[in-house]
């Protein structure tokens, strides 16, 4: 199995929001804000290459949106979805599967792009999207408070194509996907969101998606405020760490700005802390 990090670019959201009650002059030292309050984060998603099957995880925000929208966000980067793509000797239609973690616009707005009649059409015309049924339906009908984080151009074309496939939610468990793969659903953050477990020789790495967008949010109390269950991230998190820990687990961050992956250690506290940080390529020789 081969593991390449995709990056798609860099964005801004809220400092507050992303480190919620943690007080500033603790999170301006992990992430500096710029004179607006917000912080560079990454889109960083995973190509999964197993056998016949190309897989990618995520797919940033993409590029349909006008322009008063992406103001609020300020993508910026070298880095596209299609150029990261492109320069691992792979095209569009070489993809099989495109897994989306969860239908908010940072993490499923490349999935489809506008052709030149101004329609939504997949990115990847061979590959099937899987989402969750649960999660699905939860963002079709979305509460006032993520309501602005479902775009529903970004999903309901590919409802409509017949391109979606749900994978069978089972909370508290991890559930086999394809290739090995295990799923692990969350929903702390949004409703069933999910978390990749990915075996890599002897050991697994954890797609974290946004239960630990980064780094920083290892530590307990760092939860972000666009949470719409707190408490249960804590909860979800906590349990994912203790495995961790126990596991040797690799920890893949999908909005840390600077550190793709990690693994933990037990500090002379007794707490979970970061241990190694390294790239895929670094780690994996990808």
């Amino acid at each position: 199995m081969k593991l390449t990090t995709i990056n798609t670019g860099l964005f801004k959201l809220d400092g507050g929001a992303m480190f919620g009650v943690v007080p500033k002059q603790l999170w301006t030292k992990k992430n500096p804000p710029d004179n607006n309050n917000m912080c560079t984060w990454a889109m960083r998603c995973l190509l999964i290459e197993s056998g016949n099957r190309k897989i990618l995880v995520d797919t940033g925000i993409g590029n349909k949106q006008d322009a008063k929208f992406r103001s609020h966000f300020e993508p910026h980067g070298a880095d596209t979805l299609l150029k990261s793509i492109l320069q691992n000797h792979l095209t569009p239609e070489d993809i099989t599967d495109v897994l989306l973690t969860h239908l908010h616009f940072d993490h499923s707005g490349g999935a489809l792009f506008r052709n030149g009649a101004g329609q939504a059409v997949p990115t990847f015309p061979n590959a099937t999207y899987w989402s969750c049924r649960t999660h699905y339906d939860w963002a079709i009908q979305p509460n006032p408070r993520e309501k602005a984080s479902f775009l529903k151009e970004n999903f309901v074309p590919l409802m409509d194509a017949d391109r979606i496939k749900f994978i069978d939610e089972s909370p508290g468990q991890l559930v086999d996907w394809i290739e090995g793969i295990k799923i692990r659903f969350a929903y702390g953050h949004t409703e069933a969101m999910m978390l990749l477990h990915v075996p890599v020789g002897e050991q697994t790495l954890v797609y974290c998606a946004d239960l630990i967008p980064s780094a920083h949010h290892v530590g307990m109390p760092w939860v972000m405020a666009y949470d719409i269950r707190p408490l249960v991230t804590m909860e979800e998190k906590s349990r994912l760490l203790e495995e961790a820990v126990e596991n040797n687990y690799l920890l893949f961050f999908e909005h840390d700005p600077k550190v793709e992956a990690a693994t933990l250690k037990r500090n002379e506290r007794g707490r979970i802390v970061v241990d190694e940080t390294f790239s895929l390529e670094e780690r994996f020789g990808v």
